[in-house]
């Protein structure tokens, strides 16, 4: 694999040991990026004070873990869902029907925030159970078992620095009701995302659709590596 700096390799999802450790309360142990997962300890710590029970699903995510999400959707391994969230058969999809349809719930490898260890999948771990949970948004909407950590979040999350980068309307990807992201760090790394590095690991890597993707890279990078809702007003504590 080429060679790349230490900050593109934090980017692409090839940082896994500057990671810091995390065991959730199911025994889950995740990765994340230290002063994210500082922040999210406050945070868990608050919601537990409401009754909530704050518990990750995904957190950091390696390039070659986005890699087996990625080829596996696309060969029909793994579900493929529409913007309903309904099944889709690959093998009636163009190549590039194929691609925005994988788009719609998940990243390139490679573009994937989950690669920084700053972004979180959460959900109410007293409410529904790791392996219940599909990480739809009926699940944190009205009568949804996350709904009440849904509303809990909204209006607490901003305090400890996260926030919900991809919102209906404002953000290229999907809106996703249960990724919460620490913006202090990640809006950093999103301003100095490098197209070039992203080109040049694809280019050495197998992933489905690679020519399609390489052919309208910085299209994508643009929309789904920077297209994302603007942060509310940020007030982090240390506490």
């Amino acid at each position: 694999m080429a060679q790349f700096s230490v900050l593109e390799q934090q980017l692409l999802g090839l940082d896994e040991p500057a990671m810091s450790a995390f065991t959730d309360d199911d025994g889950k142990v995740l990765l994340l990026e230290p002063q994210t997962l500082a922040a999210f300890v406050r945070m868990k710590s608050a919601a537990a004070q409401d009754g909530i029970q704050l518990n990750i699903c995904s957190a950091f995510r390696a390039f070659e873990h986005q890699c087996r999400i990625w080829n596996n959707k696309a060969t029909g391994k793994r579900p493929l869902l529409n913007a309903d969230s309904l099944p889709v058969d690959v093998n009636t999809l163009s190549d590039e029907n194929l691609l925005n349809t994988l788009l719609l719930w998940s990243a390139i490898p490679g573009m994937s925030r989950h690669h920084w260890g700053t972004d979180l999948d959460l959900f109410d771990g007293s409410a529904i159970g790791r392996q219940q949970l599909q990480l739809l948004n009926s699940e944190y909407q009205p009568n949804g078992p996350c709904h009440q950590s849904y509303l809990w979040l909204e209006e607490n999350a901003a305090t400890f620095g996260f926030y919900r980068p991809f919102r209906q309307g404002l953000s290229g990807t999907t809106e996703e009701l249960w990724h919460f992201s620490y913006f202090p760090v990640a809006n950093r790394l999103q301003q100095q995302y490098s197209s070039p590095a992203l080109a040049k690991l694809l280019s050495s890597s197998e992933i489905a659709l690679k020519d399609t993707v390489v052919s309208q890279l910085n299209f994508l990078v643009q929309r789904y590596v920077h297209t994302v809702a603007p942060s509310p007003t940020i007030v982090t504590t240390d506490a």
